[in-house]
C-alpha cells in the first residue's frame, strides 16, 4: 500500500436538512502511516465532505510525522496533535481529542487501520442525525454496523465477522442483555456528550463499554439504531493480546452499573460473541475440508 499522502478533495454535497453540521473524527497514531492511506482515501470519496479528522499521535518517529505534516498540509480537513503524555494510551489519547473538538460536533473514533465501508455511509449516518419528527429531539447516539477485515491467504482484504447493537427494547436493557454499541460505528453526539465527556482513566481496553453503560444512567438518553454499515475495521489491536485484563476490566465496568448483576451482561456479552463467530468459524471448516 502506498504511503504516498491522497490529494485533497473538492468541496460536494451541503449538509442534509436539520443534521448536525459538524462530524469529527478522532483517530489515534503511533507509526502507522503505512495503514492511513485507506482510511484517508475512504474519507476523501465520501459524498458528503465537511467531515474533519483529528489524529493524536503518540511517540512516532520522524518519518511518520512527516506523513501527517503532508496530508494536512494538502488536505486541511485533516489535523494532529503530539499526545500529551497526561493522556496515556489510545483512550487517553481519545480523551484528548474529546477535548479539542467542538462541543456541537458529533464525534466518531476510528483507528489507523479502520476505513469507510463505502463512499456514502457518512451522508446516510448523518440523516439520521435529524429529528425523526417536526420539533422533535434528536437523538444522542447513532448506532450503525461494523464489519471486521483482515488478509486472505492472496493477500487481499477478507470482510469477516459483522459487529451490531442488538436492540432489546430499552437502551439499558440492551446493555443488560449483553449487546453493546461497537464504538467504531457509533456517532456520539452533542447530548451523549453532555452526560458523559471522557472515557474513564482506570480503563486501558474497555472504556468503551464503561463509557456506553454510564450513559446508560440518563432516562432521557436518545439511542437510535441505523441498518448501515458504516466502517469496515481492521483485525490487529493490544485488547485481543490482552485477553484478562480485558476480562477483568469488562467485570468491573458491568459492575459498577449493575451491580452484583454484573454476571448476567457479562455472561450474554460472550455468548453473543461465540455465536456471532459461528458461521465464519463454519465457512472456516468447510474450506478447510475442501483443501483436504
Amino acid at each position: 500500500m502506498s504511503a504516498t499522502p491522497p490529494p485533497g478533495a473538492a468541496p460536494g454535497a451541503p449538509f442534509p436538512p436539520g443534521a448536525a453540521t459538524g462530524l469529527s473524527l478522532i483517530v489515534p497514531t503511533l507509526d502507522s502511516y503505512r495503514l492511513l492511506p485507506r482510511l484517508v482515501t475512504s474519507l476523501q470519496r465520501q459524498s458528503w465532505p465537511h467531515w474533519r479528522v483529528l489524529f493524536i499521535d503518540g511517540p512516532s518517529g520522524p518519518e511518520h510525522r512527516a506523513w501527517l505534516d503532508a496530508l494536512c498540509h494538502r488536505d486541511k480537513r485533516f489535523t494532529w496533535q503530539p499526545q500529551d503524555p497526561a493522556f496515556p494510551g489510545i483512550f487517553g489519547a481519545m480523551n484528548q481529542g474529546i477535548l479539542a473538538t467542538p462541543l456541537e460536533h458529533w464525534l466518531l473514533f476510528w483507528g489507523s487501520d479502520d476505513w469507510a465501508a463505502g463512499p456514502t455511509v457518512l451522508e446516510e449516518a448523518l440523516k439520521a442525525t435529524r429529528p425523526e419528527t417536526p420539533g422533535g429531539g434528536l437523538p444522542d447516539l447513532v448506532v450503525c454496523h461494523g464489519r471486521y477485515a483482515g488478509t486472505g491467504q492472496d493477500g487481499a482484504t477478507q470482510l469477516g465477522r459483522r459487529t451490531a447493537f442488538s436492540s432489546c427494547g430499552t437502551y439499558r436493557l440492551s446493555l443488560f442483555l449483553g449487546s453493546t454499541p461497537p464504538h467504531q460505528a457509533t456517532l456520539i453526539g452533542p447530548g451523549a456528550r453532555r452526560h458523559v465527556d471522557q472515557f474513564a482513566a482506570p480503563f486501558r481496553l474497555s472504556a468503551d463499554l464503561d463509557f456506553f453503560l454510564r450513559l446508560s444512567a440518563y432516562a432521557d438518553l436518545s439511542a437510535r439504531g441505523l441498518d448501515l454499515e458504516l466502517v469496515h475495521m481492521g483485525q490487529a489491536g493490544v485488547s485481543g493480546q490482552q485477553t484478562r485484563r480485558r476480562l477483568e476490566e469488562v467485570r468491573l465496568a458491568y459492575g459498577r452499573t449493575f451491580g452484583w448483576l454484573w454476571w448476567i451482561p457479562f455472561s450474554l456479552r460472550y455468548i453473543r460473541r461465540v455465536w456471532s463467530r459461528g458461521p465464519a468459524l463454519r465457512r472456516a471448516r468447510k474450506e478447510t475440508g475442501r483443501g483436504e
